[in-house]
């Protein structure tokens, strides 16, 4: 049994094909150098790696976003999910939805409101996954950050 899977669990039940379908679409959001905020944010638990390009928009929301993420499926998944509806997202819009994610995985709220955020209510069972799950999020919220700094 693998670190953060409980008993009787079946690691077959989290990477659906609805799972493996949204890592493929990924490939939507190319990494693109010439967009202006940038981070990298790394997983602590399972060494996941996810790094962000953001253009935002002169009232500092979200414009095009680029991804490159070396994770597992869930945390493609997660990242795929971010990407198709962080745009126009604001980095107060950001934290709120990382602070309902946070919620969520530690049992003390519903699925966060987030759209197909649902797909990935079964990874909450292994906490080993949270950290990838979190991780597009930290990343936009670190780069926007960027953006309050430099202009």
């Amino acid at each position: 049994m693998s670190a953060g899977q409980g008993a009787g669990q079946s690691v077959g039940r989290l990477y659906t094909s609805e799972i493996l379908g949204l890592a493929v679409e990924l490939a939507n959001y190319p990494i693109n150098k010439a967009q202006t905020l940038h981070a990298e944010v790394r997983s602590r638990s399972c060494g996941s790696t996810l790094a962000i390009s953001i253009d935002a928009s002169q009232n500092k929301s979200i414009r095009s976003i680029g991804l490159q993420v070396s994770a597992c499926a869930i945390g493609q998944a997660s990242a795929a999910i971010f990407a198709e509806s962080g745009k126009g997202k604001t980095k107060a819009d950001l934290m709120q939805a990382l602070n309902a994610l946070e919620a969520w995985l530690a049992n003390d709220a519903d699925v966060p409101d987030w759209p197909k955020l649902v797909l990935l209510v079964d990874a909450k069972a292994y906490p080993a996954r949270h950290e990838a799950i979190l991780l597009p999020w930290r990343a936009a919220i670190a780069a926007l950050s960027k953006a309050e700094t430099h202009g």
